[in-house]
Formats: C-alpha cells, sequence, structure tokens
C-alpha cells in the first residue's frame, strides 16, 4: 500500500494508494469524512471501502484533504475539497491511462464531495455513496446524475435522518438511463460503529452485481 503525494492547488496531498494487477484494471477514489469533525482517509469506513475495492481487482486511491494529515492548505468548505478530488482524479486516471472503468465512493462529507465530482467526470461507471449529508447541503446538482450506484444509510441516522436521504432517492429515480439502489442497515447510526461489516456486505454485494453485469 504505497505512500504517495500529489501536487494539488493548496499543495501537497498526502494519499495511499495500491496499484491493480492487470494494466486495465479498473480505478476507484476513496473519499473520507468532513475534517472538521475528525475525517481523515484512515476513517474506519473509508479503509473498509478502500479494501473492498482492492480485493477486486482494482487501482485504489484514498487521500486527505487540505489541511488534513500532511496535506497542505486549510479546510475550504467543499470548494478546494472538490479541487483537491478532481486532481486526485487526473493523478489516477494518468497513472493508469488504459482503465477498464471508473468508480467514485464516499462517506459522509466525502459522499458529497463524490457525488459532486462524478457530475463533473461523465465517463464515471458507478459510484457509492454511504451516508450522505443531504440535510446539510444541496444535492440538486444532480440533475441528471450520469452513473448509476449505491446509496447506503443507516436506519438510526440523527445526524441524517433516512427521510431526507429519500427525498433524493425519490429525485435520482425519476431519471433515465441510471438504476439507484438505496439499502437501509437496520440500527446503523451515522458512524457505522458497530455496523462495519454490514458496510462490507452491502457495498461489497453490489460491486459483485455490477461487475459480473460489466466485467471491468
Amino acid at each position: 500500500m504505497p505512500e504517495v503525494v500529489l501536487t494539488g492547488a493548496a499543495g501537497r496531498i498526502e494519499g495511499r494508494y495500491s496499484p491493480g494487477k492487470r494494466e486495465n484494471a479498473p480505478i476507484a477514489l476513496i473519499l473520507h469524512p468532513h475534517p472538521r469533525a475528525g475525517g481523515h482517509m484512515n476513517h474506519p469506513v473509508s479503509v473498509q471501502l478502500y479494501h473492498l475495492f482492492m480485493k477486486r481487482g482494482f487501482s485504489v486511491l484514498r487521500f486527505n484533504f487540505r489541511g488534513v494529515g500532511r496535506s497542505q492548505g486549510e479546510f475550504d468548505a467543499g470548494i478546494g475539497e472538490l479541487a483537491d478530488a478532481a486532481t486526485a482524479l487526473d493523478w489516477l486516471q494518468a497513472t493508469n491511462p488504459q482503465a477498464s472503468q471508473f468508480w467514485v465512493a464516499g462517506y459522509s462529507f466525502g459522499a458529497y464531495i463524490g457525488m459532486q465530482l462524478l457530475m463533473r467526470r461523465p465517463e464515471t461507471d458507478g459510484f457509492i455513496s454511504v451516508s450522505p449529508p443531504t440535510n446539510m447541503y444541496d444535492f440538486s446538482f444532480l440533475a441528471p446524475c450520469p452513473a448509476s450506484g449505491l446509496i447506503l444509510h443507516g436506519q438510526t441516522d440523527t445526524v441524517v435522518p433516512p427521510v431526507e436521504v429519500e427525498r433524493v432517492v425519490s429525485k435520482l429515480r425519476t431519471q433515465k438511463g441510471i438504476v439507484i439502489d438505496y439499502e437501509l442497515v437496520d440500527n446503523a447510526t451515522h458512524f457505522w460503529a458497530e455496523h462495519l461489516p454490514e458496510v462490507e456486505k452491502r457495498v461489497g454485494a453490489y460491486l459483485d452485481k455490477r461487475l459480473e453485469a460489466e466485467p471491468a
């Protein structure tokens, strides 16, 4: 799991990269939760997502947003963090020019940044959005959403009540050409402390289903 250092608009971006075994291995970018809430690339949910893609042969990159860990800069309320994600994706694509697919996966604030990123990258093949903060940020930019994906949420999430996520899911499901899977996990909170195995199980099953239908 080599450490990588990228150059972003705010300076150094610290990351961890695992290359796939094939020259045309699919690629995945993992985005961590809110920096002001202690979010970083080694958060258990972020690491879980990283390993789920790695086990399926993807070249995977996770990184720290500006001002987190050894990444330079300061928190920029989502604007700079989206720029960091775009820089990370540029590096990932340049390192893997023959990649067969591109996926983005994010947790909480990272899910918000990930959904914005895929709107700017129509080549996105799929997304994983864990606990998207739909009550804190405006998700109306997903019109239309360019890729199918999975939205995973906790039934007892009090930070982002499920009804707030279901409102966005309902709008997405009216769009043609994409399929949005939405799964609600019993008794899981926004933090997934006791339910990491459910993240592994649900996301893993979704990836396997998609990759069987569209081999990478």
